[in-house]
C-alpha cells in the first residue's frame, strides 16, 4: 500500500469517528438510551398488606310470594310466608390506621346484616359500619384489632395525568391483586351515583379494575393511598379498558367528618355552574373557553352573599385551576361549612377574585347539627331560597325549592329536583324552619303542594 493511500484512509477513518460521535450527541432522539423501567415493587409492599377483603350477607326476601298471596293473608288470617334467602357479596377495603378503621365503597356495605373481613394474613374479624355516604360513595367500617398495616392519605389534587397507579384489591375473590397502569383523566364524572347531591370527580385510570375491587386501594408509585376504586366502564360487567376511583381528597375528608360527627358535613356554594363546550361558548358569547359558566346563583346561597353572579365564568378555587363542574363540586366537596375559599372569576373578559364562605344546607355557616341531619336524611333533600325572577313568573309569594335529593321521603314520594313547596297540609312555607315546624310530631299522611320551574303545579302524598 501506498504511503498517501495509508494516510487517505486514516484521515477519512477519522472523519466518519468523529461525523457518527458527533450525530451521537447532536441528535439524542434518534441515539436516546433506555429510560429506567418504572420500580411497583416498594408500592406494592406498603399497599398489599393494608388492603382487605371484604365479605357481605343479607337476606333478600322473595317479593314474589307476597305479592302473589297479599289477598289471601287476611281472608284466611294467616302470616306472610315469603322466602327468605342469603345473599354473599364481596368487595375491598383500606386499612387507614393501626387501630382498625377500614374506608370501602358504600355500595359495598350498605344493608349488611353481617360484614366479615379477611386481612391479607388470613385473619378473620367481624366489622361494625361506623358511617356512611351515599352522596359519594364512601364508608367507614372499624375491626377492633391494633397494630396493623395502614396506608397513609396521599394528595389526590397533585396527582398528574399520565403518572403511573396501581390497583390493589380482591378481584372475583382473587385475594391481593395488584395491576398498573396510568391515570387517563381525572374528575371525570361518569353519572353512576344519581346525581341529586352526589358528587362524582372519578380519577379515571387504565389499571385493570373487575368486581371485587370495589373499595381497594389506588396508590402511586410512592405507596401513597390516593384513590379509592369504585367503578368499571363496561358493557359486559368485567373490566375493558377503563376504570375510576374517588379522590383520596374527598375521602380523607368523608372519613375525618364520620369519626367527629357521625355523618359528613358538607358545604354548598350555592350556585348552578355548567361546562363551557362549544355550545355553551356560542350561546352565552364567551370570549374563551376556560373555567365553568354560572348559570345561576341561590338567593340565600354563599355565592350570591359574596357578590358572584349569573354569567360570571369561575376560573379557579384557591389557585387551583378549575375547567369542569366536576372539578369544582370536587374541590368544594373537601371543604365544610364556614371554610372561606378564593375564586377567581372572569366576567365580561375582566379578572376578579372573590372570597366566599361556603354555607351548609340551611343556608348557614355554622356545622349541622345531629337532629339538622336527621331531618335532612329523613326528607332526603336539601333547599334553597327560589330566584325571585322564578316566583315572579310563577306568581308565587313564597316557597322553598329543592335543590338535591337523595333516598328519603321526597324521593320516595316521587318528588323531583326543582319542585318549589309552597304550602304542607296548608301550611305556608317561606323557609327550612316553616317545613320542619310542619311536619314536626306529625303522624299520618302528609299533602304537599307547589309548582315546578316550568309552571307545572303538582301534590304529593306520604306518611310519616
Amino acid at each position: 500500500m501506498k504511503t498517501n493511500d495509508f494516510k487517505t484512509n486514516c484521515m477519512l477513518g477519522m472523519f466518519y469517528f468523529i461525523f457518527s460521535v458527533g450525530l451521537f450527541f447532536f441528535c439524542p432522539a434518534t441515539n436516546a438510551m433506555p429510560s429506567d423501567p418504572v420500580d411497583f415493587t416498594i408500592a406494592a409492599e406498603k399497599s398489599v398488606p393494608a388492603v382487605v377483603h371484604i365479605k357481605t350477607s343479607f337476606t333478600r326476601k322473595n317479593a314474589y310470594y307476597d305479592d302473589f298471596f297479599a289477598p289471601f293473608y287476611n281472608f284466611f288470617d294467616i302470616q306472610p310466608f315469603s322466602q327468605q334467602y342469603p345473599i354473599m357479596a364481596s368487595g375491598s377495603g383500606v386499612i387507614i390506621s393501626s387501630d382498625g378503621y377500614i374506608v370501602t365503597n358504600n355500595h359495598v356495605v350498605q344493608e349488611a346484616e353481617q360484614i366479615l373481613v379477611v386481612l391479607n394474613d388470613k385473619r378473620e374479624y367481624q366489622a361494625s359500619i361506623v358511617g356512611l355516604d351515599q352522596s359519594t360513595d364512601l364508608a367507614l367500617i372499624k375491626i377492633e384489632e391494633n397494630n396493623l398495616p395502614y396506608l397513609e392519605f396521599g394528595n389526590s389534587d397533585k396527582v398528574k395525568i399520565g403518572e403511573w397507579v396501581l390497583a390493589v384489591g380482591n378481584p372475583f375473590n382473587l385475594t391481593s391483586t395488584v395491576t398498573a397502569g396510568i391515570v387517563s383523566a381525572k374528575a371525570r364524572n361518569i353519572n353512576i351515583l344519581g346525581g341529586g347531591s352526589s358528587i362524582e370527580s372519578f380519577i379515571q385510570t387504565d389499571a385493570a379494575v373487575n368486581q371485587g375491587n370495589s373499595g381497594g386501594a389506588l396508590v402511586n408509585t410512592r405507596g401513597e393511598l390516593i384513590g379509592i376504586n369504585a367503578a368499571i366502564a363496561s358493557n359486559t360487567g368485567s373490566y375493558s379498558g377503563y376504570s375510576f376511583a374517588i379522590p383520596s381528597n374527598i375521602a380523607n375528608k368523608v372519613v375525618s367528618d364520620i369519626k367527629e360527627f357521625g355523618y359528613v358535613q358538607r358545604a354548598y356554594l350555592g350556585a348552578d355552574v355548567v361546562d363551557i363546550t362549544a355550545a355553551t361558548f356560542r350561546q352565552y358569547n364567551l370570549s374563551n373557553m376556560k373555567g365553568v359558566y354560572v348559570a345561576g346563583v341561590s338567593s340565600d346561597g354563599a355565592a350570591n352573599s359574596s357578590g358572584i353572579e349569573a354569567g360570571d365564568v369561575i376560573l379557579s378555587m384557591n389557585k387551583e385551576e378549575v375547567n369542569s363542574s366536576s372539578r369544582l363540586l370536587e374541590l368544594i366537596a373537601e371543604k365544610r361549612p364556614g371554610d372561606k375559599v378564593e375564586l377567581e372569576i372572569n366576567r365580561n373578559d375582566k379578572i376578579i377574585n372573590k372570597n366566599v364562605t361556603l354555607l351548609n344546607s340551611r343556608g348557614e355557616k355554622s356545622l349541622l347539627k345531629k337532629e339538622d341531619k336527621d331531618f335532612s336524611n329523613f326528607l332526603g333533600a336539601t333547599f334553597t331560597v327560589p330566584d325571585e325572577k322564578v316566583l315572579a313568573r310563577l306568581h308565587l309569594q313564597n316557597g322553598m325549592q329543592i335543590s338535591s335529593l337523595d333516598k328519603g321521603a321526597f324521593n320516595d314520594a316521587g318528588i323531583k329536583v326543582g319542585f318549589i313547596i309552597t304550602k304542607i297540609d296548608k301550611t305556608v312555607i317561606y323557609s327550612i324552619e316553616d317545613i320542619e315546624n310542619a311536619l314536626s310530631g306529625k303522624t299520618g299522611g302528609v299533602l304537599i303542594e307547589g309548582f315546578y320551574p316550568n309552571g307545572m303545579k303538582a301534590y304529593y302524598g306520604f306518611g310519616l
